[in-house]
Protein backbone atom coordinates (compact mmCIF):
# COMPACT_ATOMS: atom_id res chain seq x y z
CA UNK A 1 0.00 0.00 0.00
CA UNK A 2 2.86 2.42 0.77
CA UNK A 3 4.32 1.88 -2.70
CA UNK A 4 0.90 2.43 -4.28
CA UNK A 5 0.34 5.69 -2.40
CA UNK A 6 3.86 6.91 -3.17
CA UNK A 7 3.26 6.23 -6.87
CA UNK A 8 0.09 8.35 -6.75
CA UNK A 9 1.90 11.12 -4.88
CA UNK A 10 4.72 10.97 -7.42
CA UNK A 11 2.30 11.18 -10.34
CA UNK A 12 0.25 14.09 -8.99
CA UNK A 13 3.27 16.06 -7.81
CA UNK A 14 5.07 15.52 -11.10
CA UNK A 15 1.97 16.69 -12.98
CA UNK A 16 1.70 19.82 -10.83
CA UNK A 17 5.43 20.47 -11.08
CA UNK A 18 5.44 20.32 -14.88
CA UNK A 19 2.38 22.57 -15.16
CA UNK A 20 3.78 25.25 -12.86
CA UNK A 21 7.28 24.98 -14.39
CA UNK A 22 5.82 25.57 -17.85
CA UNK A 23 4.04 28.67 -16.51
CA UNK A 24 7.20 29.99 -14.81
CA UNK A 25 9.56 29.31 -17.70
CA UNK A 26 7.03 30.66 -20.18
CA UNK A 27 6.55 33.95 -18.34
CA UNK A 28 10.31 34.27 -17.79
CA UNK A 29 11.09 33.69 -21.45
CA UNK A 30 8.35 36.08 -22.51
CA UNK A 31 9.65 38.96 -20.39
CA UNK A 32 13.22 38.40 -21.58
CA UNK A 33 11.89 38.55 -25.15
CA UNK A 34 9.81 41.62 -24.31
CA UNK A 35 12.69 43.51 -22.71
CA UNK A 36 14.97 42.68 -25.65
CA UNK A 37 12.39 43.68 -28.26
CA UNK A 38 11.29 47.07 -26.94
CA UNK A 39 11.82 50.06 -29.20
CA UNK A 40 11.73 53.76 -28.38
CA UNK A 41 8.14 55.08 -28.33
CA UNK A 42 6.98 57.09 -31.30
CA UNK A 43 3.93 58.68 -29.71
CA UNK A 44 4.72 62.00 -28.03
CA UNK A 45 2.13 61.37 -25.32
CA UNK A 46 3.88 58.13 -24.33
CA UNK A 47 7.19 59.96 -24.17
CA UNK A 48 5.69 62.59 -21.85
CA UNK A 49 4.41 59.83 -19.58
CA UNK A 50 7.96 58.48 -19.20
CA UNK A 51 7.66 55.42 -21.43
CA UNK A 52 11.12 54.18 -22.42
CA UNK A 53 10.09 51.32 -24.71
CA UNK A 54 7.11 49.80 -26.46
CA UNK A 55 6.22 46.71 -28.46
CA UNK A 56 3.43 46.05 -30.91
CA UNK A 57 2.39 42.40 -31.22
CA UNK A 58 -0.42 40.33 -32.66
CA UNK A 59 -1.60 37.10 -31.05
CA UNK A 60 -4.78 35.07 -30.85
CA UNK A 61 -6.66 37.40 -33.19
CA UNK A 62 -5.88 40.55 -31.23
CA UNK A 63 -3.30 43.35 -31.16
CA UNK A 64 -1.27 44.09 -28.02
CA UNK A 65 0.75 47.17 -27.10
CA UNK A 66 2.83 46.66 -23.92
CA UNK A 67 4.98 49.59 -22.80
CA UNK A 68 7.77 49.95 -20.24
CA UNK A 69 8.27 53.01 -18.05
CA UNK A 70 11.79 54.20 -17.34
CA UNK A 71 10.80 55.03 -13.77
CA UNK A 72 7.47 55.36 -12.04
CA UNK A 73 4.31 55.42 -14.16
CA UNK A 74 2.12 58.53 -13.91
CA UNK A 75 -0.36 56.57 -11.82
CA UNK A 76 -0.38 53.10 -10.33
CA UNK A 77 -3.32 51.01 -11.56
CA UNK A 78 -5.86 49.58 -9.16
CA UNK A 79 -4.78 46.06 -10.08
CA UNK A 80 -1.07 45.31 -10.52
CA UNK A 81 -0.17 41.77 -11.54
CA UNK A 82 2.76 40.15 -9.76
CA UNK A 83 4.69 37.23 -11.19
CA UNK A 84 5.79 35.06 -8.29
CA UNK A 85 3.38 32.21 -7.64
CA UNK A 86 4.63 30.43 -10.75
CA UNK A 87 8.10 30.36 -9.20
CA UNK A 88 7.02 29.49 -5.68
CA UNK A 89 4.65 26.71 -6.74
CA UNK A 90 7.26 25.22 -9.05
CA UNK A 91 9.79 25.09 -6.22
CA UNK A 92 7.35 23.75 -3.62
CA UNK A 93 6.03 21.02 -5.91
CA UNK A 94 9.57 20.17 -7.01
CA UNK A 95 10.84 19.90 -3.44
CA UNK A 96 7.86 17.74 -2.51
CA UNK A 97 8.60 15.52 -5.51
CA UNK A 98 12.28 15.30 -4.50
CA UNK A 99 11.16 14.27 -1.01
CA UNK A 100 8.73 11.60 -2.19
CA UNK A 101 10.96 10.19 -4.93
CA UNK A 102 14.45 10.43 -3.43
CA UNK A 103 14.66 11.57 0.19
CA UNK A 104 11.95 9.15 1.35
CA UNK A 105 13.90 6.25 -0.18
CA UNK A 106 17.41 7.57 0.36
CA UNK A 107 18.94 4.11 0.77
CA UNK A 108 17.65 3.12 -2.68
CA UNK A 109 17.90 6.32 -4.71
CA UNK A 110 20.53 8.56 -3.11
CA UNK A 111 23.17 6.14 -1.91
CA UNK A 112 25.62 4.26 -4.10
CA UNK A 113 27.87 2.28 -1.72
CA UNK A 114 30.60 2.21 -4.36
CA UNK A 115 30.80 6.01 -4.15
CA UNK A 116 29.85 6.90 -0.58
CA UNK A 117 28.55 4.31 1.85
CA UNK A 118 26.83 6.56 4.34
CA UNK A 119 23.58 6.50 6.28
CA UNK A 120 20.29 7.71 4.76
CA UNK A 121 20.20 10.57 7.28
CA UNK A 122 23.66 11.73 6.20
CA UNK A 123 22.74 11.48 2.49
CA UNK A 124 19.53 13.46 3.01
CA UNK A 125 21.39 16.10 5.03
CA UNK A 126 24.02 16.43 2.30
CA UNK A 127 21.31 16.79 -0.34
CA UNK A 128 19.67 19.63 1.57
CA UNK A 129 23.10 21.11 2.13
CA UNK A 130 23.67 21.37 -1.62
CA UNK A 131 20.48 23.40 -1.98
CA UNK A 132 21.30 25.79 0.88
CA UNK A 133 25.08 26.20 0.50
CA UNK A 134 24.95 26.84 -3.25
CA UNK A 135 22.40 29.62 -2.73
CA UNK A 136 24.50 31.20 0.03
CA UNK A 137 27.69 31.17 -2.05
CA UNK A 138 25.93 32.35 -5.22
CA UNK A 139 24.20 35.19 -3.35
CA UNK A 140 27.50 36.19 -1.75
CA UNK A 141 29.16 36.38 -5.17
CA UNK A 142 26.36 38.58 -6.49
CA UNK A 143 26.45 40.86 -3.45
CA UNK A 144 30.23 41.31 -3.42
CA UNK A 145 31.01 41.41 -7.14
CA UNK A 146 27.73 42.06 -8.93
CA UNK A 147 27.73 45.87 -8.67
CA UNK A 148 31.35 46.37 -9.69
CA UNK A 149 32.59 47.43 -13.10
CA UNK A 150 32.43 44.38 -15.41
CA UNK A 151 30.71 42.71 -12.47
CA UNK A 152 28.31 40.69 -14.62
CA UNK A 153 31.16 38.93 -16.43
CA UNK A 154 33.01 38.20 -13.18
CA UNK A 155 29.83 36.91 -11.53
CA UNK A 156 29.18 34.67 -14.53
CA UNK A 157 32.67 33.20 -14.37
CA UNK A 158 32.58 32.61 -10.61
CA UNK A 159 29.12 31.06 -10.71
CA UNK A 160 30.24 28.78 -13.55
CA UNK A 161 33.17 27.59 -11.42
CA UNK A 162 30.79 27.05 -8.50
CA UNK A 163 28.41 24.97 -10.65
CA UNK A 164 31.29 22.83 -11.97
CA UNK A 165 32.61 22.21 -8.45
CA UNK A 166 29.15 21.31 -7.15
CA UNK A 167 28.53 18.97 -10.11
CA UNK A 168 31.82 17.16 -9.55
CA UNK A 169 31.19 16.80 -5.81
CA UNK A 170 27.61 15.58 -6.27
CA UNK A 171 28.75 12.93 -8.73
CA UNK A 172 31.41 11.73 -6.26
CA UNK A 173 28.99 11.50 -3.35
CA UNK A 174 25.67 10.34 -4.76
CA UNK A 175 24.30 7.74 -7.15
CA UNK A 176 24.51 9.12 -10.69
CA UNK A 177 20.78 9.59 -11.23
CA UNK A 178 20.43 11.39 -7.90
CA UNK A 179 23.55 13.52 -8.48
CA UNK A 180 22.14 15.02 -11.68
CA UNK A 181 18.79 15.70 -10.03
CA UNK A 182 20.40 17.28 -6.96
CA UNK A 183 22.42 19.68 -9.12
CA UNK A 184 19.25 20.62 -11.00
CA UNK A 185 17.34 21.12 -7.75
CA UNK A 186 20.24 23.15 -6.37
CA UNK A 187 20.15 25.61 -9.28
CA UNK A 188 16.34 25.68 -9.34
CA UNK A 189 16.32 26.54 -5.63
CA UNK A 190 18.61 29.47 -6.36
CA UNK A 191 16.31 30.62 -9.16
CA UNK A 192 13.28 30.64 -6.88
CA UNK A 193 15.31 32.25 -4.07
CA UNK A 194 16.23 35.04 -6.49
CA UNK A 195 12.53 35.71 -6.94
CA UNK A 196 11.65 35.44 -3.25
CA UNK A 197 14.68 37.22 -1.76
CA UNK A 198 15.47 39.92 -4.32
CA UNK A 199 13.14 40.39 -7.27
CA UNK A 200 9.78 40.56 -5.44
CA UNK A 201 11.07 42.46 -2.35
CA UNK A 202 12.72 45.02 -4.65
CA UNK A 203 9.51 45.47 -6.61
CA UNK A 204 7.52 45.88 -3.40
CA UNK A 205 9.90 48.66 -2.29
CA UNK A 206 9.47 50.38 -5.67
CA UNK A 207 5.66 50.26 -5.37
CA UNK A 208 5.83 51.51 -1.77
CA UNK A 209 7.99 54.46 -2.85
CA UNK A 210 5.53 55.38 -5.60
CA UNK A 211 2.57 55.23 -3.20
CA UNK A 212 4.46 57.40 -0.70
CA UNK A 213 5.31 59.94 -3.39
CA UNK A 214 9.03 59.27 -3.02
CA UNK A 215 11.59 58.75 -5.80
CA UNK A 216 12.37 55.16 -6.72
CA UNK A 217 15.81 53.86 -5.82
CA UNK A 218 17.12 52.50 -9.15
CA UNK A 219 19.19 49.82 -7.37
CA UNK A 220 16.06 47.70 -6.90
CA UNK A 221 15.38 47.57 -10.61
CA UNK A 222 19.04 46.94 -11.41
CA UNK A 223 19.37 44.01 -8.98
CA UNK A 224 16.01 42.57 -10.00
CA UNK A 225 17.02 42.66 -13.66
CA UNK A 226 20.39 41.08 -12.88
CA UNK A 227 18.86 38.17 -10.95
CA UNK A 228 16.18 37.71 -13.61
CA UNK A 229 18.86 37.46 -16.31
CA UNK A 230 20.74 34.88 -14.23
CA UNK A 231 17.53 32.86 -13.98
CA UNK A 232 17.05 32.78 -17.72
CA UNK A 233 20.54 31.29 -18.23
CA UNK A 234 19.92 28.74 -15.49
CA UNK A 235 16.71 27.49 -17.12
CA UNK A 236 17.99 25.15 -19.85
CA UNK A 237 20.68 23.57 -17.61
CA UNK A 238 18.04 22.87 -14.96
CA UNK A 239 15.65 21.34 -17.49
CA UNK A 240 18.39 18.99 -18.73
CA UNK A 241 19.29 17.93 -15.19
CA UNK A 242 15.63 17.22 -14.41
CA UNK A 243 15.03 15.21 -17.59
CA UNK A 244 18.28 13.24 -17.43
CA UNK A 245 16.97 10.69 -14.91
CA UNK A 246 15.09 9.05 -17.80
CA UNK A 247 18.32 8.50 -19.76
CA UNK A 248 20.75 6.29 -17.90
CA UNK A 249 23.53 6.62 -20.50
CA UNK A 250 24.13 10.16 -19.20
CA UNK A 251 24.35 9.69 -15.43
CA UNK A 252 25.82 6.16 -15.55
CA UNK A 253 28.86 7.29 -17.55
CA UNK A 254 32.20 6.84 -15.72
CA UNK A 255 32.81 10.59 -16.08
CA UNK A 256 29.20 11.61 -15.56
CA UNK A 257 30.08 14.96 -14.03
CA UNK A 258 31.68 16.01 -17.32
CA UNK A 259 28.54 14.95 -19.15
CA UNK A 260 26.43 17.05 -16.78
CA UNK A 261 28.68 20.10 -17.00
CA UNK A 262 28.95 19.82 -20.79
CA UNK A 263 25.20 19.62 -21.31
CA UNK A 264 24.52 22.50 -18.92
CA UNK A 265 27.13 24.63 -20.69
CA UNK A 266 25.53 23.79 -24.05
CA UNK A 267 22.11 24.78 -22.68
CA UNK A 268 23.39 28.13 -21.41
CA UNK A 269 25.09 28.86 -24.75
CA UNK A 270 21.94 28.04 -26.70
CA UNK A 271 19.90 30.23 -24.35
CA UNK A 272 22.34 33.07 -25.02
CA UNK A 273 21.55 32.71 -28.72
CA UNK A 274 17.84 33.19 -28.10
CA UNK A 275 18.39 36.11 -25.71
CA UNK A 276 20.54 38.03 -28.22
CA UNK A 277 18.49 37.05 -31.25
CA UNK A 278 15.84 39.66 -30.47
CA UNK A 279 18.43 42.42 -30.21
CA UNK A 280 20.03 41.33 -33.48
CA UNK A 281 16.70 41.72 -35.29
CA UNK A 282 16.64 45.34 -34.13
CA UNK A 283 20.29 45.95 -35.09
CA UNK A 284 21.56 46.21 -31.51
CA UNK A 285 24.12 43.42 -31.60
CA UNK A 286 25.84 40.99 -33.93
CA UNK A 287 24.14 37.80 -35.04
CA UNK A 288 24.32 35.38 -32.08
CA UNK A 289 24.66 32.26 -34.24
CA UNK A 290 28.15 31.49 -32.80
CA UNK A 291 26.60 30.86 -29.37
CA UNK A 292 24.14 28.35 -30.80
CA UNK A 293 26.96 26.77 -32.80
CA UNK A 294 29.08 26.37 -29.67
CA UNK A 295 26.19 24.70 -27.86
CA UNK A 296 25.53 22.31 -30.74
CA UNK A 297 29.24 21.49 -31.10
CA UNK A 298 29.48 20.66 -27.38
CA UNK A 299 26.48 18.33 -27.64
CA UNK A 300 27.91 16.62 -30.74
CA UNK A 301 31.28 16.26 -29.02
CA UNK A 302 29.61 14.59 -26.04
CA UNK A 303 27.65 12.34 -28.38
CA UNK A 304 30.86 11.20 -30.08
CA UNK A 305 32.80 10.87 -26.82
CA UNK A 306 30.12 8.79 -25.11
CA UNK A 307 29.34 6.53 -28.05
CA UNK A 308 29.85 2.83 -27.23
CA UNK A 309 32.64 1.17 -29.16
CA UNK A 310 31.78 -2.30 -30.55
CA UNK A 311 35.46 -3.17 -30.60
CA UNK A 312 35.83 -2.77 -26.86
CA UNK A 313 34.73 -5.13 -24.15
CA UNK A 314 31.83 -4.07 -21.92
CA UNK A 315 32.71 -1.77 -19.05
CA UNK A 316 31.77 -4.42 -16.52
CA UNK A 317 33.14 -7.86 -17.43
CA UNK A 318 30.36 -10.42 -17.67
CA UNK A 319 30.93 -13.88 -16.31
CA UNK A 320 30.92 -16.78 -18.75
CA UNK A 321 27.41 -17.99 -19.51
CA UNK A 322 26.60 -21.37 -18.01
CA UNK A 323 26.70 -24.36 -20.32
CA UNK A 324 23.06 -25.25 -19.70
CA UNK A 325 20.23 -22.75 -19.39
CA UNK A 326 19.33 -22.20 -15.74
CA UNK A 327 15.97 -23.42 -14.56
CA UNK A 328 13.35 -21.03 -13.24
CA UNK A 329 14.01 -22.43 -9.77
CA UNK A 330 17.64 -21.29 -10.02
CA UNK A 331 16.61 -17.84 -11.25
CA UNK A 332 13.97 -17.62 -8.51
CA UNK A 333 16.68 -18.26 -5.92
CA UNK A 334 18.62 -15.26 -7.26
CA UNK A 335 15.54 -13.07 -7.46
CA UNK A 336 14.41 -14.03 -3.96
CA UNK A 337 17.76 -12.90 -2.55
CA UNK A 338 18.38 -9.81 -4.65
CA UNK A 339 15.00 -8.42 -5.76
CA UNK A 340 12.16 -9.22 -3.37
CA UNK A 341 13.00 -6.35 -1.02
CA UNK A 342 11.36 -4.09 -3.61
CA UNK A 343 9.29 -6.55 -5.65
CA UNK A 344 7.85 -9.03 -3.15
CA UNK A 345 4.58 -9.60 -1.35
CA UNK A 346 4.96 -6.61 0.98
CA UNK A 347 6.41 -4.05 -1.46
CA UNK A 348 5.84 -3.89 -5.21
CA UNK A 349 7.82 -0.94 -6.56
CA UNK A 350 6.36 0.23 -9.88
CA UNK A 351 3.65 -2.43 -9.34
CA UNK A 352 6.11 -5.19 -10.30
CA UNK A 353 5.93 -8.37 -8.22
CA UNK A 354 8.46 -11.21 -8.67
CA UNK A 355 7.73 -13.62 -5.82
CA UNK A 356 6.16 -16.42 -7.89
CA UNK A 357 7.06 -18.40 -11.00
CA UNK A 358 4.12 -16.92 -12.91
CA UNK A 359 4.98 -13.30 -12.02
CA UNK A 360 8.65 -13.89 -12.87
CA UNK A 361 7.75 -15.28 -16.30
CA UNK A 362 5.27 -12.45 -16.86
CA UNK A 363 7.94 -9.83 -16.16
CA UNK A 364 10.83 -11.73 -17.75
CA UNK A 365 11.37 -9.11 -20.48
CA UNK A 366 11.48 -6.26 -17.96
CA UNK A 367 13.80 -8.21 -15.64
CA UNK A 368 16.19 -8.96 -18.49
CA UNK A 369 16.15 -5.35 -19.70
CA UNK A 370 16.69 -3.81 -16.28
CA UNK A 371 19.11 -6.37 -14.82
CA UNK A 372 21.15 -7.56 -17.79
CA UNK A 373 20.93 -4.96 -20.57
CA UNK A 374 20.81 -1.56 -18.84
CA UNK A 375 22.07 -2.92 -15.48
CA UNK A 376 19.92 -0.34 -13.66
CA UNK A 377 18.58 -2.89 -11.22
CA UNK A 378 19.00 -3.49 -8.40
CA UNK A 379 19.12 0.27 -7.89
CA UNK A 380 22.80 1.15 -7.37
CA UNK A 381 23.26 -2.64 -6.94
CA UNK A 382 22.28 -2.17 -3.30
CA UNK A 383 21.67 -5.94 -2.85
CA UNK A 384 25.02 -7.00 -4.31
CA UNK A 385 23.89 -8.84 -7.46
CA UNK A 386 26.98 -10.55 -8.91
CA UNK A 387 28.10 -10.71 -12.54
CA UNK A 388 27.58 -14.47 -12.53
CA UNK A 389 23.99 -13.97 -11.36
CA UNK A 390 23.33 -11.39 -14.08
CA UNK A 391 24.73 -13.84 -16.65
CA UNK A 392 22.49 -16.65 -15.39
CA UNK A 393 19.39 -14.45 -15.60
CA UNK A 394 20.42 -13.47 -19.14
CA UNK A 395 20.96 -17.10 -20.16
CA UNK A 396 17.56 -18.09 -18.70
CA UNK A 397 15.79 -15.33 -20.68
CA UNK A 398 17.68 -16.11 -23.90
CA UNK A 399 16.64 -19.76 -23.59
CA UNK A 400 12.99 -18.75 -23.56
CA UNK A 401 12.42 -17.86 -19.89
CA UNK A 402 11.05 -21.34 -19.24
Amino acid sequence: MESYLLDWANLLLRWLHVITAVAWVGSSFYFVFLDSSLTAPEDEDLKRQGVSGELWAVHGGGFYHPVKFAGAPPKLPGHLHWFYWESYTTWMSGFALLTVSYLWNARTYLIDPARMDWSPAAAVSATLGFLVVFWILYDLICRVVGQRKNGDAIVGALVAVLVVAASWLACQWFAGRAAFLIVGAMIATTMSANVAMWIIPGQRKMVASIKAGQPIDPIHGKIGKQRSVHNTYFTLPVLFAMLSNHYSFTWSHPHNWLVLVGMMFAGAAIRQFFVLRHGWKLGRNKHPAPYAAVGVVVILALLAWMAPSPSKAPAAPAAAAPAAAPTIAEVRAIVDQRCLQCHGAQVQMKNVRLDSDDSLRQNAQAVYQQVVVTRLMPMNNSTGLTEDERARIGAWFSAGAR
